[in-house]
């Protein structure tokens, strides 16, 4: 059972939360592991980038270099469980902390790689820190964030994650023509610094030390920010409302799966094996498509895939701006259906030129990244304190199966010969399917955690 209730209880923690005003503590958290995100991001495409000339200079086979890219997106798989693990058991901070360390290390040994194999394996590592990251550092500005404004509080963060996203990109375009790919994954590197600073200036989530039984350490916490933020506002702070209802949960994996959690697990992981089978379904091969179907240079191959990036920033922005106003379920169904539509019409269209791959692929990314950031923000709300970074993670599991399965599927239809109409087609068909099973999901908009936990 969680903690005890009372003063010093969850619902009181969660009050006080629940009651301090927007300032610079938030900004100051919300930048830092933003910073985490932004570089997790950046590490996730850098495969993608450097793909097309490791196809050239190592000769690699459709085979090898679908190999290659699911190495990393295996490593996020095993990364998600394990962190989810590691965030219930040793806090949000550390176990961010951690993976953005080893995501950095790997990235360097990545750049040092002289085949194939060794690339792979080092990828593998690194997916390990870039699956554990975000899913637990969403987790954790959940934790700090208002019922009311929750959702924009938490989109406007995940911002980071494609804006990492579309910096590599742009990055790409001009480093891997003139310095090659290996400078690529050596600035891919530079989260080793920030996993230094991170445990000194984040505080660990009130929340989750009190569901730990940490009862004094969470009161000092949950002061020490109360001060920062009543020094930044200048003005007294307002008294906490009634205590939220209390969390009643025991913690164990088994809890995810049944009672109403199974309805929200089964819903979630279906959404996150949707969104993410799309998304890298596309833009793990988009520069090579690029490139070898359109007889594009590499150059304008890798502008084209930043404008994707570019509109999926815009996507994540315009979803921050109503999802708190509409609530998360039509927010997911309209996406996906947006997605849906965007590469049935591609399909419908032929498929005849990279410009119209081009126009058509920003489009869905423009949806699917929506979709990606209502997710993060969705996943921890649907389960309590004691299991709110496991239940974040598994749905992270399905979300990596995704990454593996799509690019996979799109290898195997390009491997046969097979059509870059069946290729959009089919990805217009999982989207589709996503959109119905969104129409399931449980509302959360502007309830606290508690509430939706008790």
């Amino acid at each position: 059972m969680t903690t005890v209730a009372g003063k010093q209880g969850l619902g009181s923690i969660a009050a006080r939360l629940e009651r301090l005003p927007h300032s610079r503590w938030h900004v100051k958290v919300r930048f830092l592991i933003g910073a985490v995100t932004f570089f997790e991001a950046f590490d996730q495409l850098l495969a993608a980038s450097a793909l097309p000339v490791l196809t050239e200079d190592w000769h690699l086979s459709t085979g090898q270099a679908t190999f290659a890219v699911t190495a990393g997106s295996v490593g996020m798989l095993l990364g998600a469980l394990l962190a989810g693990w590691l965030g219930d058991r040793i806090g949000r901070v550390r176990t961010v902390a951690l993976g953005v360390a080893t995501t950095g290390i790997a990235s360097l040994a990545v750049a040092l790689a002289n085949g194939i194999e060794l690339f792979s394996l080092f990828r593998f590592v690194q997916g390990l820190g870039i699956g554990g990251v975000v899913p637990v550092a969403a987790t954790y500005i959940n934790e700090i964030a208002r019922s009311d404004k929750r959702g924009r509080f938490v989109l406007l963060y995940e911002m980071i994650f494609p804006a990492g996203l579309a910096a590599a990109s742009l990055v790409a375009v001009w480093v891997v023509p003139n310095l090659g790919w290996r400078a690529m994954f050596v600035i891919g590197a530079l989260p080793v610094l920030v996993a230094v600073l991170l445990p000194r200036h984040v505080a660990e989530s009130p929340r989750w030390l009190l569901s730990q039984g940490r009862t004094e350490e969470a009161e000092r916490v949950i002061a020490r920010i109360e001060a920062e933020v009543e020094k930044a506002v200048r003005e007294p702070l307002p008294r906490p409302a009634d205590a939220p209802p209390e969390e009643v949960t025991r913690g164990r994996l088994r809890d995810l799966f049944t009672g109403r959690y199974l309805r929200r697990t089964t819903v979630l992981s279906a959404l996150w094996f949707v969104a993410y089978y799309v998304n890298h379904g596309i833009s793990t091969w988009l520069p090579s498509l690029y490139t070898k179907n359109f007889g594009l240079d590499l150059t304008t191959a890798l502008v084209y895939t930043l404008l994707s990036n570019v509109t999926g920033l815009f996507g994540t922005f315009a979803v921050a701006l109503v999802i708190d106003r509409i609530g998360r379920r039509p927010a997911l169904v309209a996406a996906l259906g947006g997605t849906a539509l965007a590469l049935g019409t591609l399909a419908l269209a032929g498929v005849t030129s990279g410009v119209q791959v081009a126009v058509f692929a920003s489009a869905t990314t423009f949806f699917v990244y929506a979709i990606n950031a209502g997710l993060y923000l969705y996943s921890p709300e649907l389960y309590p304190t004691s299991n709110r970074a496991r239940g974040a993670a598994f749905g992270g599991l399905w979300n990596r199966l995704g990454v593996i399965l799509g690019p996979i599927t799109v290898g195997a239809i390009l491997g046969s010969g097979g059509s870059l109409s069946l290729v959009f087609v089919q990805l217009a068909c999982v989207a589709g399917v996503g959109a119905l099973v969104a129409l399931f999901a449980v509302e959360t908009k502007g309830r606290t955690l508690e509430e939706l936990n008790a």
